[in-house]
């Protein structure tokens, strides 16, 4: 592996992108979330600045007690309601402007992880993709996702919708530096393992008792050279050769079950139980 002298800047940031029209993201700093799942998530969630909310009466009495005291919300209709977002955005009646994230720095992240999965996802630019990982990391129990600050999108609506509501629970963590900030996890006791179709291992078959950082790369190209350099293997997923490849978030999700599964069993093995089917 490549050696670093140099100490990773861990800052995480939020990905100050500007975005006009159909992005979800204002000039000012701000998000417009659509989507009952996502939008309930952000009104739930105490890290967000709430600006104001549009909704149908009808989305909106579903949402109940979920509306906070004081948040601005103005009734629409739901063809009204494409004035606030993307054309065609399946809102489901609901819109929300509302602060972006809050910045935040991969060592705090650490602290507070307990020995749970990470996600580094290596140049994935498309929102839907990182969306479905935000998704599957939420079900699986990972600590975060980690994404550069470039090459990588930014915080919007249509990420948002396509995390149904993960984007609120799974921390964030963008870096400058994905490589150095490989070097910091394993400092700290991850294995990393990147994952790559033209691997000799497979994925299960390399799997240690230690904690697991995922390493994926953006459909097409794979993990970049020197990001794969800086995990501590490489491994493939056992998929039939008919298929080339999967979709970044389909093999997210998988790898994230099988270690899942890999803790269940070590839990159970530990309190002298059988092994779950």
């Amino acid at each position: 592996m490549v050696a670093d002298e140099h100490r990773p800047n861990l800052r995480g940031r939020a990905g100050r992108m500007r975005g006009g029209r159909g992005s979800g993201r204002s000039a000012t700093g701000t998000v417009r979330l659509w989507g009952r799942h996502a939008v309930e998530a952000a009104l739930a969630n105490p890290r967000r600045t709430l600006h104001k909310l549009w909704a149908t009466r009808e989305a909106a009495a579903g949402l109940a007690d979920a509306v906070p005291a004081g948040l601005a919300l103005e009734y629409a209709q739901g063809a009204d309601l494409a004035r606030h977002g993307p054309r065609d955005a399946p809102h489901q009646g609901l819109v929300l402007e509302c602060g972006t994230l809050p910045d935040l720095l991969l060592s705090d992240v650490l602290e507070q992880v307990d020995g749970r999965p990470l996600v580094f996802l290596d140049q994935v630019t498309d929102p839907h993709n990182v969306g479905a990982v935000f998704r599957s990391a939420a079900a699986f129990g990972a600590a975060a996702v980690v994404t550069q600050d470039r090459h990588a999108p930014p915080e919007s609506g249509t990420l948002a919708k396509s995390a149904s509501g993960a984007l609120e629970v799974v921390p964030w963590v963008r870096v400058v530096n994905l490589a150095r900030a490989l070097d910091e996890v394993a400092k700290l006791g991850w294995w990393r393992i990147g994952l790559a179709g033209e691997a000799e291992s497979e994925f299960a078959d390399v799997l240690p008792s230690a904690p697991v950082c995922l390493v994926l790369g953006a459909e097409g190209e794979g993990l970049r050279h020197n990001v794969a350099a800086h995990c501590d293997v490489l491994a493939r997923l056992p998929i039939r050769r008919a298929v080339e490849s999967l979709n970044i978030s389909n093999a997210a999700a998988i790898a994230l079950y099988e270690v899942a599964q890999r803790n269940a069993r070590g839990r159970s093995n530990a309190a002298g139980g059988a092994d779950p089917v």
